[in-house]
């Protein structure tokens, strides 16, 4: 059985020591969706929803949703993120968004990705509970992390 890495020897919580491993340059994709009625999916085309642009907003939201990771979930590192991009796509079912984020540093950044699209979705959410009480976010999954 694989020793989980943020536990200490008493299966207490621990935040891993990640000095000694080397900088690298560290990527992750990830995504998600939302799904709603297709009376909502037209307001949103049409910018109808009353919050605003939520297309661009929830993008906006998953940035600094991403940045904000290691304050939101404990033992994550604090990452000097270079880039993040989050694109939010209206689907025949509701709306996808995929995160892209990198960083040079000592650890993964698959958590900021996946973030972004987590605050991205809920945004969504928010910008549209009052014309759709059906809405489901679904299948937010990391794509692929990588490092160099």
């Amino acid at each position: 059985m694989s020793h989980l890495s943020h536990t200490d020897e008493h299966g207490k919580a621990n935040m891993v020591d990640v000095s000694t491993k080397t900088n690298q340059i560290r990527t992750a994709t990830a995504s998600g969706q939302i799904r709603m009625q297709p009376s909502t999916i037209q307001l949103i085309k049409e910018n109808q929803i009353q919050k605003g642009d939520v297309l661009t907003i929830a993008e906006i939201a998953g940035i600094q949703g991403g940045k904000k990771t290691s304050e939101l979930i404990p033992l994550c590192h604090p990452l000097m993120i270079s880039k993040l991009d989050v694109k939010a796509s209206i689907t025949e079912t509701g709306i996808k968004v995929e995160s892209y984020a990198k960083c040079t540093g000592q650890t993964g950044i698959e958590m900021e990705a996946l973030t972004a699209v987590s605050i991205a979705l809920l945004t969504i959410y928010d910008m549209c509970k009052a014309v759709d009480k059906e809405m489901r976010i679904e299948e937010i999954v990391l794509l692929k992390k990588e490092k160099k």
